[in-house]
């Protein structure tokens, strides 16, 4: 029964579709035009020129079904017993791939934007949901087993082939210090190679193993089936495929894209970039400038329609098929076509791509050691007509440089389990395999691959700088001659031939004097008078001044002369002496110089009132007493304002202002009614009583702001409480 439909299926997907090509290879910051595969803005900023692949190619094979001991395949000691075992359940599936890139090329127009050109030839297909324990049962030709029952369910198998021509933009969206992003598109034309595609619905598959009699003394098995078989192929298929007759499918073309995004956190940016005098950058090519990367992207969007495809449904609806008519077919053909009720169609047909989504992480561990972590799942199922890839998470440390890489990944696939590989970048050769570590000590290898490819890589140089300057030739004004960093890496000149180098000369373009700074000495003013000797080189003036002009003929030049049109002495800064308050004696001689007074007090005016005069109003002042409490006076007080009134007539041009003070007891605002009260009191005596003129006098109260002693004593609060005649100057 190994002919059977089912193993039929299972064979013919040896060629389907594993999660990601070229493993570990596809982290290395040096794959090149590998790098759109997983995400079309890898190639920008990258450390290439350019990179031409002459040819390089992937391979995969694997299952969640079959285990097998990879180390004595093809030995003559190989037991396909002994060295195999399966793992049989509900749900198996099988995949693999194959991934060839013909000659192709990525180009960095600049910092900013990179071009790629790629040539692609892929199989891809999936087995899933396929029920192992029925497979068991049907590859063993139902010799050893009892009667089963088991249903299959719905299950799936597409194949499918195609070639592409595709070309890459990716450019640089954000350059930030530290973060930097960029994206990138890859558009791809698609030519269909064929596609072969099958699906159960509802299949159930019983076997009795005395079901059907012979003769009254021999029996044997009878199966019974369910369900629909449905077929499809393109129109090169119709045949079979086989190396007979294999052609290019007529109409079978389609569109695909990719798109993809890697954010790149700079921590150490201002290493990788240098600037000139000039303010010209350069940022190091050569180098990953990065501690943190993040890449994201969708690949293999699009689909290849299929013009006049072959459909066939086959209605396995029958009871107690013979068992050997059953084993008696070579092929799944045969069997369908003899046993079965077929229904065949003609229609276009739309193949998807195994559209994917792609996440990695890639952290900077120190130098040239990398760990990358990366993680790819399917967007789409692989039901109908469609492929998908196997959901697959690897981690991958890295030794990276330009001319060799190593890197060892860890694996885990959705349905193969365990993975753990090796490969290596040398120059133009690439090659390793993401599980052949794990091969070599498992003996239920399940997933077996390989890669490897020829490219010309041409990488970044190294900035140089052939004069040894510092400079770098990239901002260098002058490559081949040394010179100093502030001048651009030019040596520093002397155009004018005056001795003065160019860097320090402020004049580089006519000659003069060393200690003019290269500068010849001007005349600006035209008056004969150099500039340098000139105390006025904007304004003609005569040789006698120094070149300054004197306007008021004083003796003092206009530069120095503080009243340039009026005559001045010359100890005065060439002004006039000044008389402010014009009593006829100069402000310099005068001690009263605002004040209009006589020679004989040196400017100032006679004295008001005498010094002996003003001791006794506050003598008497201080005999000014008030009832307690109130505005009135105490009996004899009167009398002292007499006396003060007959020294303010004396001294008929002084004027005065009476000023009332209290002590603290009490509150503020009373003690500042009564004070002023009481000041107003004595001047409206010395008015009323006394004839002095009210022009001459005026009164203030401040209460308890001013104390002359402690109102913590009665002493003290009796010192505090008084008036005070104060002569206004």
């Amino acid at each position: 029964m190994k002919k059977l439909w089912i193993l039929g299926a299972l064979l013919f997907s040896s060629l389907a579709m594993k999660s990601q090509s070229y493993v570990g290879f596809n982290s290395d910051n040096y794959n090149g035009v590998h790098g759109v595969l997983s995400n079309p803005a890898n190639i920008v900023d990258s450390r290439f020129k350019t990179d031409i692949n002459i040819l390089s190619a992937s391979a995969f094979l694997g299952s969640d079904y079959f285990g097998i001991d990879l180390n004595v395949l093809g030995d003559d000691t190989f037991d396909s017993d002994k060295n195999t075992k399966r793992f049989p359940s509900e749900d198996n599936n099988l995949f693999a791939n194959a991934d060839i890139m013909g000659p192709s090329f990525m180009f960095n127009i600049n910092e900013k934007h990179s071009i790629a050109f790629f040539t692609r030839a892929r199989t891809t297909g999936n087995v899933s949901e396929i029920n192992g324990t029925l497979f068991d049962n049907v590859d063993n030709d139902f010799d050893e087993n009892e009667d089963f029952n088991i249903n299959e369910g719905n299950l799936y198998s597409t194949v499918h082939g195609w070639v592409e021509v595709g070309g890459s933009y990716a450019t640089v969206l954000l350059n930030k210090k530290e973060h930097f992003l960029k994206g990138g598109v890859s558009l791809k034309y698609l030519q269909g190679l064929g596609y072969s595609s099958l699906e159960g619905r509802n299949v159930n598959i019983a076997y009795d193993e005395d079901g059907t009699i012979i003769s009254p003394t021999v029996t044997t098995g009878a199966i019974t089936s369910s369900g629909e078989v449905l077929y499809s192929n393109s129109n090169n298929f119709e045949d079979g495929f086989n190396d007979n007759n294999f052609e290019i499918v007529d109409d079978a073309t389609g569109f695909g894209f990719d798109l993809g995004f890697v954010y790149e956190w700079r921590r150490d940016y201002e290493t990788y970039k240098t600037t000139n005098e000039s303010g010209k950058s350069f940022s190091f090519k050569d180098k990953n400038k990065y501690k943190l990367k993040v890449g994201l992207s969708v690949t293999d969007i699009g689909s290849i329609n299929y013009k006049e495809s072959n459909k066939s449904r086959y209605d396995i609806n029958r009871v107690n098929i013979n068992e050997d008519t059953f084993n008696s077919f070579d092929d799944l053909d045969d069997l369908l076509d003899n046993l079965y009720t077929e229904t065949k169609t003609v229609e276009d047909v739309s193949i998807s791509l195994p559209t994917a989504l792609h996440a990695t992480v890639d952290y900077n561990i120190n130098n040239k050691f990398y760990l990358n972590l990366n993680y790819d799942a399917s967007v789409i199922g692989a039901k109908g007509n469609a492929n998908s890839i196997v959901s697959n998470v690897s981690l991958t440390p890295r030794f990276e440089s330009k001319w060799f890489s190593f890197y060892s990944p860890i694996g885990i696939n959705k349905h193969s389990g365990f993975s753990w590989g090796a490969g290596l970048r040398a120059g133009p050769i690439f090659l390793g395999s993401g599980s052949i570590l794990s091969n070599l000590i498992s003996k239920e290898s399940k997933t077996a691959d390989v890669y490897f490819g020829l490219k010309i890589p041409i990488y970044q140089g190294k900035p140089r700088d052939r004069d040894g300057d510092g400079v770098l030739d990239k901002l260098d004004a002058c490559p081949r001659e040394a010179g100093p960093v502030e001048n651009d890496g030019c040596p520093w000149g002397d155009k004018d031939g005056d001795s003065v180098l160019d860097n320090k000369d402020a004049c580089p373009e006519v000659a003069g004097p060393v200690e003019n700074n290269g500068c010849p000495w001007s005349d600006k003013d035209g008056d004969t008078v150099l500039d340098k000797d000139d105390a006025c080189p904007e304004i003609a003036g005569d040789v006698a001044n120094n070149g300054c002009p004197d306007t008021d003929k004083d003796g003092v030049s206009d530069d120095k002369d503080k009243c340039v049109n009026v005559a001045g002495a010359i100890e005065n800064n060439g002004c006039p002496w000044s008389d402010v308050d014009k009593d006829g004696i100069v402000d310099k001689d005068d001690k009263c110089p605002n004040i209009p007074g006589v020679a004989e007090m040196n400017g100032c005016p006679k004295p008001v009132i005498t010094k002996e005069a003003k001791a006794k109003l506050d003598k008497f002042a201080k005999a000014i007493y008030f009832n307690s409490g109130k505005t009135t006076f105490k009996p004899g007080v009167t009398g002292k304002l007499d006396l003060i009134a007959k020294i303010m007539n004396e001294y008929s041009e002084a004027k005065f202002n009476i000023e009332g003070h209290t002590d603290s007891v009490g509150s503020k605002l009373t003690n500042e009614r009564i004070s002023t009260k009481r000041a107003k009191a004595v001047l409206d005596y010395l008015v009323q009583k006394a004839g002095i003129e009210i022009n001459r006098l005026s009164s203030v109260g401040y209460g308890e702001d001013y104390p002359v002693d402690t109102n913590k004593t009665r002493a003290g609060r009796s010192q505090n409480r008084r008036v005070e005649i104060k002569l206004v100057k």
